[in-house]
């Protein structure tokens, strides 16, 4: 018994087990649509109505674009082609070597794709939607099959020069950038980076040196980063006429990352047309871009400037005065956290004193309402409903921020760390605690 029992435990693994993996090996293969792994594909050749659109591979290297030009290609639109074509599924064999492919749209077929792997090569023949929704036929060259895919649509249909094309202006890290600069017809701003734990921090260089917004710094960088053409103008007649109008940039923009510059410049020769161009160099092609990427990256001064009014870091504060119409204290900053000038033995809540001194310090400005400070009566500033004073470590005022009257919603303001009258959220008005809510002994404020 032993011994049948171990000739059918050898049968099962030496030829039954294998027939069922070659079994399973092959339905798989014979639902895929290519014979090739992602990874083997050196060379794609796309031929839709539009012309023919040459792709290759060297190893290591990006896919590039060989014809009918030879330039970068869109990485991202490249990997989902070839992800859909080696993904892609046989749901039905239709049909071999038909006798007539007008049914199914191959007798014009609105794209072919040829897939070339080291040697060997594939061509699909793109035709009609089939029955189903993502559905599409296809003609295989190799077996002369039309096949019923999954292929989506959308993956394959209209796909011309531009759809392979590399369409973003600016290549770069936001980790890696060290220096912005913006160059507009009558100023320059001058923005460079800073490394910090736990996030880079930015300064402004030129017209003033002051500390930058960061978020706005961020801000534009994504800008930068998505700026994409919506259309390329290569060299030919059509570039040879649009060139000329193209002299005065409203923008110049120069990202330096990595060591390298990049330089884009920005054109609305008409602003009632519509249209907007940038150039990435002098001989090369001409972008078609969106007229509102100009009005997003035309910013003043005071956009980039970190508009937190006190001009004190926390960190930076030894006193902190706070005076308004009900209260008038002093909070003192040592190693043990904050406690009242005048009631140094009497223990504060932390977390209250903590959450104050941060809304102080952190209050922005919303709007500018003068550049330079003038008289300060018509917006309540004489007399101010709140004021605040940092002294720093030294001895010297750190900071200054002061509050008046409100119009549409908004404080006006004024603060050390940026010149002239501005309008803040009024929120800080209704969060400064009282002397007895800082007290541990007193009763809870709201936050």
């Amino acid at each position: 018994m032993a011994g049948i029992l171990a000739g059918l435990g050898l049968y099962l693994y030496f030829v039954e087990l294998p027939e069922q993996r070659t079994e399973l090996v092959t339905a798989t293969q014979a639902k895929q649509i290519l014979p090739f792994e992602q990874a083997q594909i050196t060379a794609l050749r796309v031929r839709s109505h539009s012309g023919e659109v040459v792709l290759s591979q060297n190893p290591g290297h990006p896919w590039g674009i060989t014809a009918p030009i030879q330039t970068d290609a869109d990485q991202r639109q490249v990997q989902a082609l070839l992800r859909a074509l080696v993904t892609g599924k046989v749901s039905r064999l239709v049909e071999t070597h038909p006798a007539s492919l007008t049914p199914f749209g191959l007798d014009h077929p609105s794209t072919v794709v040829t897939v070339t792997a080291g040697d060997r090569s594939e061509t699909l023949s793109i035709g009609d939607a089939g029955p189903l929704s993502s559905t599409l036929y296809v003609l295989r060259a190799s077996d002369e099959a039309v096949l019923l895919t999954d292929l989506a649509p959308k993956d394959f249909l209209n796909r011309t020069l531009l759809s392979f094309r590399r369409k973003e202006l600016l290549q770069f890290n936001q980790q890696e950038t060290e220096q912005l600069r913006l160059t507009y017809p009558t100023t320059e701003i001058v923005l460079y980076g800073i490394e910090e734990k736990p996030k880079k921090k930015w300064k402004i260089r030129y017209p003033i040196e002051a500390e930058a917004d960061r978020t706005e710094v961020q801000a534009l960088l994504f800008r930068l980063e998505d700026l994409k053409a919506l259309a390329i103008v290569d060299p030919g007649p059509e570039r040879e006429k649009l060139a000329p109008l193209l002299t005065k940039p409203k923008i110049k923009v120069t990202v330096h990352a990595a060591g390298t510059d990049q330089v884009v410049r920005l054109f609305q020769p008409d602003p009632t047309s519509g249209e907007a161009f940038a150039q990435t160099a002098p001989d090369g092609p001409i972008y078609k871009i969106s007229p509102s990427v100009i009005k997003e990256l035309t910013k003043d001064l005071f956009a980039f400037q970190d508009k937190r009014l006190l001009g004190a870091e926390t960190s930076d504060i030894a006193l902190l005065s706070i005076k308004t119409r009900e209260e008038q204290y002093t909070l003192v900053h040592d190693r043990d956290g904050w406690m009242l000038e005048d009631q140094p033995n009497e223990k504060l809540r932390q977390d209250v004193a903590d959450l104050l001194v941060s809304r102080i310090v952190n209050l922005p400005a919303e709007e500018r309402v003068l550049k330079q400070v003038g008289p300060l009566a018509p917006y309540g500033l004489v007399a101010p409903v709140a004021e605040f004073v940092a002294t720093g470590k030294d001895g010297h005022v750190a900071g200054r921020l002061a509050l008046g009257n409100q119009s549409g919603g908004l404080l006006y303001a004024i603060g050390q760390r940026i010149p002239g009258v501005f309008q803040v959220r009024p929120d800080l008005l209704t969060q400064i605690p009282s002397r007895l809510a800082l007290l541990a002994s007193g009763p809870a404020t709201p936050p």
